[in-house]
């Protein structure tokens, strides 16, 4: 049962003292999960471009440096108030009536989860590249597996050992462990992968709470979650005295409707359809957007990008650095071969499911 141990240390009602199970069988309309989730994660490639051309200084040259923490701060809190006026007007205050419990775990989930993945993930693009700090957070669809075979809730199989060697090669070549030549920075990995470990966490906890409840109700208080951890860490008084201008504003409004609002409509929705191992499988889908995203907004680098060696390039921070070509080449082929190989262990589990 997923997030047993979380509710045992909760207050809550003898009604309440256990949660639902997930059902053995997968939701009807599984396809609708899949293209929802793939939706959100061609936003969040965007985004991952975006913002590292903000930390590079690309954008806004000469005023305020955002940081990570306000570009965390800034996306999670725009896309709250507009959620919450949203509902609001279309749904009215019952809408946000939810348990105690489910409350702080949503709460859980926005500062562990969401927080957490916004921060480290932004923090490892800023000091290292977009080719790197991907790689490293997509390593999550093996701690997810991980947890779903040692709660007993899936079997190994030889497709989900395959596609965990894979991602461990994956990371190998990425942090340059059969090439010398390939510079990294620890911080920033290490930053990467505790985006990691967060983004199955939410993973995890969501699709339970979208089980019990409405998946914008759910949405909202994970929201309010990390706003209000954001708000603790970097108070109001604290982000004026950084002096944005108005152009550094409209951006950060425009950033958290396209990189937290629509996203996670998107990625809340598909949990409903998708159990949390596909929806992640499903979600390592961003590197491939991150990587033509990189080729469009540099135009000079297209002709390269139609290249696969060429593929690290489009991805990385553009100082040439031997070596990078073929690293970017394997980002790639690894990127699709683990969502292929993950999802087949999935089908695979569950054909074996329904034959006993």
């Amino acid at each position: 049962m997923i997030l047993t141990g979380w509710t045992r240390c909760l207050p809550s009602k003898a009604a309440e003292s256990e949660i639902a199970p997930i059902p053995a069988t997968a939701p009807a309309h599984p396809w609708r999960g899949y293209f929802l989730i793939a939706a959100a994660t061609f936003c969040w490639g965007a985004a991952a471009t975006v913002g590292k051309a903000v930390f590079s200084g690309k954008i806004f040259p000469g005023a305020a440096d955002i940081s990570p923490v306000m570009l965390s701060q800034a996306r999670t809190t725009f896309a709250l108030l507009l959620l919450v006026l949203f509902l609001l007007a279309r749904k009215g205050t019952g809408f946000f009536r939810i348990s105690r419990r489910d409350a702080i775990l949503c709460a859980l989930i926005g500062i562990f989860g969401l927080a957490g993945s916004n921060f480290f993930y932004y923090y490892a693009i800023q000091k290292t590249t977009v080719a790197i700090a991907i790689t490293l957070q997509y390593t999550c669809p093996v701690w997810v597996l991980l947890y779903m075979v040692l709660r007993g809730r899936q079997r190994v199989t030889v497709w989900q050992v395959s596609a965990v060697l894979i991602a461990l090669l994956g990371i190998a070549l990425t942090i340059g462990l059969f090439h010398s030549g390939a510079r990294l920075n620890v911080l920033g990995a290490l930053a990467a992968l505790m985006a990691s470990f967060s983004f199955a966490l939410y993973n995890i906890g969501g699709q339970t709470l979208v089980g019990r409840h409405h998946q914008l109700r759910v949405m909202a208080y994970t929201l309010l979650g990390s706003v209000l951890l954001w708000a603790v860490l970097n108070p109001p008084w604290r982000v004026a005295a950084q002096h944005y201008t108005a152009a550094q504003w409209t951006f950060l409004f425009l950033f958290g409707c396209l990189s937290t609002l629509l996203p996670y409509v998107f990625y809340f929705t598909g949990l409903k359809y998708l159990d949390p191992t596909r929806a992640v499988v499903t979600s390592c889908l961003e590197p491939v957007f991150a990587i033509i995203f990189r080729g469009d907004l540099h135009p000079r680098r297209r002709k390269r990008f139609a290249d696969l060696g060429d593929s690290s390039r489009a991805l990385g921070d553009g100082d040439g650095a031997g070596g990078r070509d073929a690293v970017g080449n394997w980002q790639l082929a690894l990127a699709a071969s683990n969502w292929q190989l993950l999802h087949r262990a999935h089908r695979t589990e569950e054909s074996s499911a329904r034959g006993s």
